[in-house]
């Protein structure tokens, strides 16, 4: 009977207790690139978790051969403007223009602090001044092995790492949703210029604290082994001063590659030589990195361009500008014979001392050309190991996956063709393909530790144009009218009409600009004008006045008469002057 009791009271028990309620969903870490995929530049990640975000580097990309005019690329900020009071901060993992370029671009809509290291501040505050900015953005410096905490929700930390310019970092974000790495741009170099090497007992004690996602850049992961350390260039330039003895020395590289231009300066201070700089943004950066004591050069050596006839040949190195070839840099004009103050002469020894970027080779071919022309002796990478990348190969990417240990990973910096390539680099070491994460620009990643996956809808991205002053108001119609433009030329067709009855005063009078060369081709001039008159003259007693209707029956005529006679569609521009009578 007791028994009985007790069963029933457990029955009783069971039908009384207070039903469990489901634990809410844990928030999730949104990773929004805005920038970096599928693509060489602009490189941007935004992080969001609940009410707040935060911001990895902040670039630009460069202007590709159907982008005529256009200076620079940047990052559309159009998310990040609609969400500005949610953000704390940009982290800078270095000083790259790739990284940075942008900033006054982002300063002009946000205004939040922008931590970096103390030279990548350094190049931030210069971009700053020419925008008139510097007073109004707070910058603050903090060291590799720092860490700070922006908001309730990220804490980040600063590790030591080696890229091709000084102060590299790669950032290891703590949020509530998991541990995040960015490793920055790097390659594992044990003997660099200055500093200390990449700081891999960092990475791996992370890993056994558990990494939720590694975001690794994949610019050179199509290549095999080890990317070359930083000081093997250093023996190649001294064997060619070595070489050169009586010949005038002119080095083309990066302007940021501050590791590479002391080694240049070392060896013209082995060889007795005085040291020019020429290019604006080389000679910034140079100012920069003496400044702040990154690069050290005797004060003696540093000479002005206006100074260089006062030295023999045997005297002078030249540092320049121009690399890859860039139509207005320095070299380039030097090639060309448009610089104002340097001139190629015979003998002269040229190292163009970097590889040249996808999509540059065409350019750099050219100045290459242009200066054997004229004499000089060219040496570049391929005859001599004069550059070495700044960029990790295969061994040093899975290096880094092997101690992180990640649950997911997001390759970003590269080219579709390398993102894909990098997704098949870590499934090959056994990561689960669906734990790799190949995005665009734009795609939402919503991750926590139970899990992560591609959002359907993405956030406004793309490329905004900056033309001189102007952001943004160059467009995909204006780009493809400049291309019209330069590809088939411009005729203008003027006519004089009568305000209300729409009869032809004068004309029409045509003018042809990057066409046809006019007075080669007066036939065709007469007999285009002839078309468009008959034209023009089908609409009399019609009192056609509908000005938009006459531009269009003139541009449709002109348009079928030009192809049919030489299968070329310029752009035609018809001109209506109303004459009230």
């Amino acid at each position: 009977m007791a028994y009985t009791n007790n069963k029933q009271q457990t029955k009783q028990k069971r039908q009384t207790r207070t039903p469990r309620v489901p634990a809410a969903p844990k928030p999730k870490l949104k990773v929004i690139p805005l920038g970096g995929l599928h693509e060489i530049g602009k490189n941007i990640t935004a992080f969001e978790y609940e009410d707040e975000i935060m911001i990895i580097d902040c670039g630009v990309a460069f202007p590709e051969d159907d982008m005529p005019g256009i200076d620079l690329v940047i990052p559309d900020f159009t998310y990040l403007v609609q969400n500005k009071d949610k953000i704390l901060g940009i982290v800078l993992t270095h000083g790259h223009e790739d990284h940075i370029g942008s900033l006054p671009y982002f300063f002009r809509e946000i205004n939040v602090p922008v931590y970096g290291t103390r030279l990548t501040i350094g190049l931030v505050e210069t971009k700053l001044k020419e925008h008139n900015l510097l007073n109004t953005v707070e910058r603050i410096n903090v060291n590799a092995g720092d860490t700070i905490t922006l908001g309730k929700n990220f804490k980040v930390e600063f590790i030591r790492s080696t890229h091709s310019i000084a102060d590299s970092v790669a950032i290891a974000l703590t949020t509530p949703a998991g541990v995040v790495v960015h490793s920055g741009d790097f390659k594992v170099d044990f003997t660099p210029i200055q500093g200390e090497p990449i700081d891999l007992q960092r990475f791996a004690e992370l890993g056994k604290k558990g990494v939720l996602l590694f975001m690794c850049e994949s610019t050179n992961v199509e290549l095999k082994g080890y990317t070359m350390s930083e000081s093997n260039v250093g023996p190649i330039f001294r064997k060619i001063f070595d070489d050169s003895r009586e010949q005038r020395i002119m080095v083309a590289t990066f302007s940021s590659n501050i590791d590479r231009i002391q080694q240049i300066i070392n060896c013209a201070a082995e060889h007795k030589r005085k040291v020019c700089i020429i290019g604006r943004s080389m000679s910034n950066v140079v100012t920069t990195a003496i400044e702040l004591g990154y690069l050290k050069i005797d004060e003696n050596m540093l000479i002005d361009v206006t100074e260089l006839n006062k030295y023999t040949d045997r005297q002078l190195v030249i540092i320049t500008t121009g690399s890859q070839g860039e139509t207005m840099s320095a070299l380039s004009r030097v090639a060309s014979g448009d610089h104002r103050q340097v001139e190629i002469r015979p003998g002269d020894k040229v190292i163009i001392s970097a590889t040249p970027i996808p999509g540059n080779e065409k350019n750099v071919y050219r100045v290459i050309n242009e200066l054997l022309k004229k004499g000089a002796d060219v040496i570049y990478d391929g005859l001599m190991d004069v550059h070495v990348s700044g960029h990790a190969r295969q061994e040093e990417i899975k290096l880094l996956h092997a101690l992180l240990k990640p649950k997911y990973v997001m390759p970003v910096h590269g080219e579709y063709k390398m993102l894909t390539r990098h997704r098949q680099l870590v499934t090959d070491m056994g990561m689960p393909k669906e734990n790799v994460f190949v995005m665009a620009n734009g795609d939402v990643l919503e991750i926590n530790k139970q899990g992560g996956k591609i959002l359907p809808q993405a956030v406004p991205s793309g490329q905004v144009f900056v033309d001189g002053l102007g952001v943004g108001d160059v467009g995909n119609i204006v780009l493809r009218d400049r291309k019209h433009l330069s590809q088939d030329g411009l005729m203008i067709v003027v006519v004089a009409m009568a305000k209300y009855s729409g009869t032809i005063l004068s004309g029409p009078d045509i003018i042809s600009r990057g066409f046809v060369y006019v007075r080669e081709s007066e036939e065709l001039m007469v007999e285009a004008r002839e078309v468009v008159k008959e034209a023009l003259y089908s609409l009399d007693g019609r009192n056609v006045s509908d000005w938009s209707y006459i531009k269009t029956l003139i541009k449709d005529t002109l348009r079928d008469f030009l192809w049919k006679k030489t299968k070329r569609s310029p752009m035609i521009l018809p001109i209506i002057t109303e004459i009230d009578m």
